[in-house]
């Protein structure tokens, strides 16, 4: 009797529309990168931030409307659906979720209230419980992520220029300062989304009011950073001057004052899974710049740019390093594009209908 035939690998694509308050499913072909549409899957207004499980069985979605909630989906391995299994209660509006190794804990962080916060994820892999922990920060907390360790986690502050440094124990889910407890940046560059090195000596970290990209090295023992450059993600002549702080921004707002610069406005980045190439994305001018990475170093190097859809809040690389998928806050499409496995180069391939709103990006390969 001849063996079963495994089942084929697929690749699925989820998008959250802010605007519509729902979320967008997409089959990825490896082959060629076109996306067929799985349909649409009920949310939330304002749902954005997305995370997925260890185990590639949950989609967790934050609902940044009241009531503040974060959402768990089941993902069926065989045709990418998502079904709602649970929900739980946020302390606030989270602009980022992520989620320890074990999957048994999910990480927020509040952009509008300058906090973070840490939900636990019960053993059926469900977020049901209000938080176990909720801690105040400087301002503008705009990312969280923890460490292939699992020991370390390091929260951004845009409006406060800086990263926090904490240490986690994956028995209680607790977050306990680190020695010292945060690194600045130089004024006036903002610091918003957080990526590791694949070989986890380094952290990238994009600048919304500078554009810049900063390095940090990782004392792997420690868990602490160190400061190793900021390389422009922009070319010369962008004609774009730095962002304001949100603080300065609702002050001018509310004075009457009207701001006529062309302002940074930079927002997500992502490096392909052989830590060669960096992409980082701009709204204001929407574009999305390569980066190459030097072996060994890690230094950034600026090489080009590239047009896309409108406003691009969220973008992200499947697993093989093959394809990057962009969307845009302001257009009505997704654009799917070619990664040069040798230059990083982009080249567009097509660009599939999307909702109002569409901004965070999660691709998961499941076997």
């Amino acid at each position: 009797m001849g063996g079963q035939v495994p089942a084929m690998a697929k690749t699925f694509v989820y998008v959250s529309n802010a605007e519509d308050g729902d979320i967008d499913g997409f089959l990825l072909d490896k082959e060629t990168g076109s996306l067929s549409s799985l349909g649409k899957t009920s949310a939330g207004k304002a749902v954005m931030p997305m995370t997925v499980s260890p185990d590639k069985k949950f989609l967790y979605a934050s609902v940044r409307s009241k009531p503040f909630n974060v959402v768990t989906y089941a993902i069926d391995p065989s045709s990418g659906a998502l079904s709602q299994k649970a929900s739980a209660p946020l302390p606030d509006s989270m602009a980022y979720i992520s989620i320890d190794a074990t999957g048994r804990f999910l990480f927020t962080a509040s952009y509008g209230g300058d906090k973070i916060a840490v939900n636990p994820i019960d053993e059926a892999g469900l977020a049901r419980a209000e938080a176990i922990q909720v801690v105040p920060t400087g301002h503008n907390a705009h990312s969280i992520r923890i460490d292939a360790s699992n020991k370390f986690v390091y929260a951004t502050n845009l409006g406060s220029d800086q990263i926090l440094q904490f240490r986690f124990d994956a028995k209680t889910g607790k977050l306990s300062e680190n020695k010292p407890a945060l690194i600045k940046e130089p004024e006036e560059n903002g610091p918003r989304h957080i990526i590791f090195s694949p070989d986890q000596k380094n952290i990238y970290v994009s600048n919304e009011l500078s554009g810049n990209v900063f390095q940090f090295s990782v004392n792997k023992a420690k868990g602490t950073l160190k400061a190793v450059g900021d390389t422009a993600s922009m070319p010369a002549g962008s004609g774009l001057v730095p962002g304001l702080y949100p603080q300065v921004a609702a002050a001018n707002a509310k004075s009457g004052i009207k701001d006529d610069k062309s302002r940074v406005w930079s927002a997500d980045l992502k490096i392909t899974p052989n830590g060669r190439f960096l992409y980082v994305s701009e709204r204001t001018r929407s574009k999305i710049s390569l980066l190459s990475v030097a072996p060994g170093t890690g230094r950034l190097t600026y090489v080009t740019e590239y047009p896309t859809e409108t406003q691009p809040r969220g973008i992200g690389i499947d697993p093989t390093g093959t394809f990057l998928i962009a969307s845009g806050e302001k257009s009505d499409r997704l654009a799917v594009y070619r990664i040069n496995q040798t230059t990083g180069e982009l080249t567009l391939l097509d660009r599939y209908p999307a909702g109002k709103g569409a901004n965070w990006v999660e691709i998961v390969d499941l076997p």
